[in-house]
């Protein structure tokens, strides 16, 4: 399946963090990705979120906005937007 890939906008990037904006559309992606630093997300909207892991499992999560999560160095995943609405999250790396 074909999924819409989601926008990210760097708002930040120096030698100590990068500051990232990402926006999904209903069913949109971010494609496979592994974490090269520790990260937290804060919500911006409601986000409700499928979450695909590399052994074949995954799951759902709902993040509410203004919410907050953290997660180590390594996470290695691809983010599904399973809501009907537009998703957005901060993503801050520290690096």
């Amino acid at each position: 399946m074909t999924r819409p890939t989601a926008t990210a906008a760097l708002l930040i990037d120096d030698d100590r963090t990068r500051v990232t904006r990402f926006t999904f559309g209903p069913g949109a992606e971010t494609g496979w990705h592994q974490h090269g630093f520790d990260y937290v997300i804060t919500a911006i909207t409601d986000c409700e979120m499928l979450l695909q892991n590399p052994d074949g499992s995954e799951h759902t999560t709902t993040i509410t906005a203004g919410d907050a999560y953290r997660r180590a160095a390594g996470v290695h995943h691809n983010v599904i937007n399973a809501g009907k609405s537009e998703m957005v999250f901060i993503e801050i790396e520290i690096k």
